[in-house]
């Protein structure tokens, strides 16, 4: 059992515990066992070197994404310019209320970080979740949250879900406007009937306020272009032919243990013009329920990213988590914000820049900022 702090909680809550992104509780065997796998040969070849602009990269994600991505633009708060955030809550999340030795990340993470109200608790505290980060930064586990007034941030929540609901949603903005960004840099949009989705303009996808498999909703809305227009105010209109190419490339030679739950093989869309150009790079996290087992490839071909950034010499990296239904327990695919991948559940490494999940990714940018033709 992966948290060994949480015995005596109830069974039935144990076994929730990755329902981040389906409410409605349908069982995690049968979303694996049901759709046919998207998964690449864990001999796809290696990330290639595109010599990158680190300088310029941002980040987005949806739900456990959501998490996952103002996770990384904390931490990684040197090298992230923006994020954008669908549904998902602030850095930290998991860890409050709680103070060491028994901080109880999984009931955090499934009461505070997603539906408050409905669990009759407090949403998280924008103010004592930055003291955390500041208490981490000055340990050097994360970067100096100095750098957070410089970002970007683009936070989203629809006003039909009941998954991870607005009072989280909104302590992003509080936690950063009290880190000294300024109000001109964080756009909240909360005004859509929306269910939890990331949410495009094309009729083959669900009906916007719905929430349900693949969480892409039609809501005459592209969501993905809206993100990098905040994120990247100097936009061109979006490509309607694709020109790059998508990529599959080995994930496995960036993960350092072998509990990270994350898939063999990534991917990545490249615009033509990086081929030849230094590019600016984009991070996209998917959600529970939308890894390539659950969907295929829906999420990095359908929701808008690539034809954006095919434009706009944007390098998309999509890296994958995996269902894990045994240890560590993740049999949803969600990105880890509350510290399943951690040997020690007691002290979790999942929100510092030495965690499983976020090293990896990181390594992956190294990777595409690395000098053409070297190995």
């Amino acid at each position: 059992m992966p948290f060994p702090q949480l015995t005596a909680l109830p069974t039935t809550l144990l076994a929730a515990s990755l329902l981040i992104l389906a409410p409605d509780g349908a069982s995690a065997a049968t979303a694996v066992k049901t759709v046919k796998t998207g998964t690449a040969s864990k001999d796809a070849p290696a990330l290639p070197a595109y010599q990158a602009d680190l300088s310029q990269t941002t980040v987005s994600g949806l739900s456990s994404g959501g998490f996952m991505a103002a996770q990384f633009a904390v931490a990684y708060s040197a090298t992230v310019a923006g994020a954008g955030i669908i549904a998902g809550g602030p850095y930290f999340c998991s860890g409050q209320p709680g103070r060491f030795p028994y901080i109880p990340y999984l009931t955090n993470a499934l009461s505070t970080c997603m539906n408050p109200g409905s669990a009759q608790v407090a949403p998280p505290v924008a103010s004592e979740l930055l003291r955390a980060a500041n208490d981490f930064a000055r340990a050097r586990l994360i970067d100096d949250t100095a750098n957070l007034k410089r970002q970007r941030i683009y936070l989203f929540s629809g006003t039909k879900d009941q998954t991870v609901t607005r009072p989280v949603v909104e302590q992003v903005g509080k936690f950063y406007a009290l880190a000294g960004m300024p109000a001109a840099q964080i756009r909240f949009v909360d005004t859509l009937v929306a269910g939890h989705a990331i949410l495009t303009d094309s009729q083959q996808d669900k009906p916007c306020a719905v929430t349900e498999s693949p969480f892409i909703n039609d809501c005459d809305y592209v969501q993905a272009r809206d993100i990098l227009q905040h994120l990247y105010p100097d936009l061109q209109p979006s490509s309607s032919t694709l020109r790059g190419k998508l990529i599959a490339f080995n994930q496995r030679s960036f993960i350092q243990n072998a509990y990270s739950s994350m898939n063999n093989t990534g991917y990545a869309y490249i615009p033509k013009a990086c081929d030849s150009e230094s590019c600016r790079v984009h991070v996209v996290f998917h959600g529970c329920l939308q890894t390539t087992q659950a969907i295929g490839d829906r999420f990095y071909t359908s929701t808008g990213y690539n034809q954006v950034a095919d434009a706009n010499k944007i390098i998309v990296l999509y890296p994958q988590a995996e269902p894990s239904p045994v240890y560590p327990y993740n049999p949803k695919g969600c990105w880890d914000f509350w510290g399943y991948t951690s040997i020690n559940p007691i002290d979790p490494d999942f929100y510092r820049k030495s965690g499983t999940q976020m090293e990896a990714v990181k390594g992956m940018l190294d990777r595409l900022a690395a000098r053409r033709g070297s190995r």
